[in-house]
């Protein structure tokens, strides 16, 4: 029997009502191949992710298939060197998105954070505001951006 998944949310995230069918109709055992027309089709939500998608197929007992990539096919003879190279790319990615927020972390702990405001400065905002005027009108005056008056105003 052939039954067609088809969602109209995109395909960056799983939380897609015909995408969750396809799962629990795979664990049902309800068919032994899913056919989709190119991998971004049938999820956009990175690499790990994708991955782990086709790999609960597997695990189900359901094997997948690419209209367009004929090279994504795990119902042939190659298959375990399909899943092999998929997991090696999600391994990739993992490693250089660890590498990145690495990266990130280090050049921000070697920035200096804003500047404190003066005692001065502080006090001439409590002054402002205790008059009634709003954050927005005090950082006409001022330039003092309003996020930074809410961490001395609060």
């Amino acid at each position: 029997m052939k039954k067609e998944y088809t969602d109209q949310e995109s395909g960056g995230s799983a939380e897609r009502p015909q995408f969750q069918q396809l799962f629990a109709d795979a664990h049902q055992r309800r068919f032994d191949v899913v056919l989709f027309w190119a991998l971004d089709r049938f999820s956009r939500e990175g690499v790990t992710e994708t991955l782990n998608h086709l790999q609960r197929l597997t695990a189900a007992g359901v094997q997948f298939k690419s209209f367009t990539e004929q090279y994504l096919d795990s119902t042939g003879l190659i298959r375990d060197a399909i899943i092999g190279f998929l997991a090696a790319i999600a391994k990739q990615e993992r490693v250089r998105f660890s590498e990145r927020i690495k990266t990130g972390q280090a050049r921000s702990s070697k920035k200096p954070g804003r500047p404190a405001l003066a005692p001065e400065v502080i006090a001439e905002l409590r002054q402002l505001r205790s008059t009634g005027l709003s954050l927005k009108k005090i950082q006409l005056a001022t330039g003092i951006p309003v996020a930074t008056m809410h961490k001395y105003l609060a």
